[in-house]
């Protein structure tokens, strides 16, 4: 028989109140700050491989570039995020036809999006990890 298994700390964080989601929205914010500087580690080490080792310039750009559409990625999840809290703000202020279940919605939006874009940027890191690894 298959069963869905949620991530029982989802359902527990849906559940819960504005004040924890507006929490975990800060630390999601947080944690795009650190990929980015990640990311600008990521940038320095492959421009100094790059001046170094010429063997495979191909491979080298395709890691710039999807650098720079992290980049993006970063700005875009950050600005969806900090309308997302700006949604709370105007919740909290009672604004007319908004509620908490839009809050909760789009935070379901979001989660699922920060899920996503860390399965691909563990992977992204793991090329550029591969990628030093093998010019050593």
């Amino acid at each position: 028989m298959d069963t869905l298994i949620s991530n029982p700390k989802e359902q527990f964080l849906l559940g819960a109140g504005l004040d924890v989601l507006h929490f975990e929205s800060r630390e999601w914010l947080d944690t795009i700050n650190f990929w980015k500087d990640e990311v600008r580690f990521f940038e320095d080490l492959l421009r100094r491989k790059e001046t170094s080792n010429k063997n495979k310039p191909e491979y080298e750009n395709m890691l710039i570039n999807l650098d720079k559409i992290h980049s993006d990625l970063f700005d875009d999840l950050e600005e969806n995020i900090v309308k997302h809290e700006q949604l709370l703000s105007d919740i909290q202020l009672s604004k007319n036809g908004l509620s908490d279940n839009d809050y909760r919605q789009k935070h379901i939006h979001i989660h699922s999006e920060m899920d996503t874009f860390t399965t691909d940027f563990k992977t992204f890191k793991s090329i550029v990890f591969n990628y030093i690894k093998g010019l050593e």
